[in-house]
């Protein structure tokens, strides 16, 4: 248990922070999900348009550092390689 005023204080930042950084984590998620589920469905242009919403929120959260950039940069290329490939189908 924190003793001092600064560590009681950095105690209560770092739960603040992990559930900000859980809700964030949870936005990527959802996004992420909505992007496949487009895709699974087969409509093309469902998949682009969630595809386009997911894009700045992963973004986002990569720049807040709750996921690494090239991680967050990852998702978004293999998302837009699988809705591409949808048009060949």
């Amino acid at each position: 248990m924190a003793n001092t005023k600064s560590a009681k204080k950095a105690a209560r930042q770092a739960i603040r922070k992990t559930n900000v950084n859980k809700a964030r984590r949870s936005r990527l998620k959802s996004s992420v999900r909505k992007v496949e589920e487009a895709i699974a469905s087969g409509d093309k242009q469902a998949a682009a348009a969630a595809l386009k919403e997911a894009e700045p929120v992963i973004a986002r959260i990569a720049q807040k550092r709750v996921v690494h950039r090239k991680s967050a940069s990852r998702k978004v290329s293999r998302l837009a390689k699988r809705v591409g490939a949808m048009g060949s189908r």
